[in-house]
């Protein structure tokens, strides 16, 4: 059975979002307002759908296949949460080798709460707007702090599609995030050589006027 989500991306709470200027009781064209550019509203836009995403797994879907093979739906979950740890940790430029790929320990039932606490942790750790102007250190490579965003919010979009598949639900896709993903994505990983070395599957070819979630999707190697 299929299910569709609900979301509103744009005006969606994320615990992950900095503070806007009148969040903080202040103007929100200042220079505390977060620009449209702002790597970190669209990771928050990201991670508030695949919150809602999260929110809606059943409890007998837990061991259900993912598109990922490697993860079933609570291993994602796993991932998922991980992925957002090993973001606080590049805010803080912390070694991101010493973050498990796994988020283990969490009760069956407790999943979005260890997402919203993750997404606090990272809000905490780019909160202040000069990290953006670093070089970040990651497992991969070293990248502008906003080309390192870009990238995970590109994975959080890729696995909130991922848990959507596996999960039957079909949520509202924020097409600026997705598209911004797909650029990205387009750029950082290339159609060649993939395999051992570069762990994405081939290319999918989806039509040109697909929506863009098929078009990101396709390009790391799912089939939409």
């Amino acid at each position: 059975m299929t299910t569709t989500t609900n979301t509103t991306p744009n005006n969606a709470p994320s615990p992950l979002a900095p503070a806007t200027g009148a969040q903080a009781g202040g103007d929100a064209s200042g220079p505390d307002a977060l620009r449209a550019d702002d790597p970190r509203l669209a990771l928050a836009k990201a991670a508030a759908i695949t919150g809602s995403l999260i929110s809606s797994v059943r409890p007998d879907q837990l061991d259900h296949p993912t598109p990922c093979a490697e993860f079933d739906v609570r291993r994602l979950l796993g991932h998922l949460v991980a992925v957002l740890d090993r973001i606080a940790t590049a805010g803080r430029d912390g070694d991101l080798g010493a973050v498990p790929v796994l988020r283990s320990g969490v009760a069956d039932d407790g999943w979005r709460a260890a997402w919203d606490a993750a997404a606090h942790d990272v809000q905490a750790a780019w909160s202040d707007p000069a990290e953006l102007a670093k070089m970040k250190v990651l497992s991969f490579a070293t990248l502008p702090a906003p080309v390192a965003l870009a990238i995970y919010t590109s994975e959080v979009v890729t696995h909130g599609w991922d848990l959507a598949k596996a999960t039957g639900q079909e949520p509202v896709w924020d097409d600026d995030v997705v598209g911004a993903s797909l650029r990205t994505m387009r750029m950082a990983l290339p159609a060649e050589g993939r395999g051992d070395e570069i762990p994405f599957g081939p290319v999918v070819e989806v039509p040109a006027d697909a929506p863009l979630i098929d078009q990101l999707v396709g390009w790391v190697g799912r089939r939409p």
